[in-house]
């Protein structure tokens, strides 16, 4: 049997996955980021799987280092209240848009079409992946 193995808090494994989601939407090595802040890129996974909790010091160094807000990272964050300042996304679809986001088709239609400065060319983008979706459906 295990031997007092703990599961990790939701929280931490949520807060690792926003640390996950925002060092990809940079395109930021595990390894980078870990060098930013002067630790391993193991310690970086394990931030990220939630196995290690993430201090309120090192939080506010990840933030700064990716340039997000401390609050990005409890965006969505489980037994979150509604009603709580930078509420995030809504709980349905909240993960599917996680997951999508941390992949490496997510990380790469994101950066591509965030280069798309045409407003026009990017509604026609997101009209040709509606059509492509509905013909997969069938």
């Amino acid at each position: 049997m295990n031997k007092n193995k703990k599961k990790p808090n939701p929280i931490d494994i949520h807060v690792g996955g926003r640390i996950r989601l925002r060092r990809n939407m940079l395109g930021m090595s595990q390894e980078k980021l870990g060098e930013s802040l002067g630790i391993t890129f193991q310690q970086i996974q394990k931030y990220e799987k939630g196995t290690n909790r993430v201090g309120a010091s090192r939080l506010q160094a990840i933030a700064s280092v990716l340039s997000a807000p401390v609050a990005f990272f409890f965006e969505g964050a489980p037994g979150g209240d509604e009603n709580e300042a930078g509420g995030g996304m809504a709980e349905e679809g909240a993960d599917f848009v996680v997951d999508f986001l941390n992949s490496s088709e997510g990380v790469q239609l994101n950066r591509a079409f965030a280069k798309i400065s045409d407003p026009k060319v990017r509604r026609r983008v997101i009209d040709l992946v509606k059509v492509l979706a509905t013909e997969n459906a069938d």
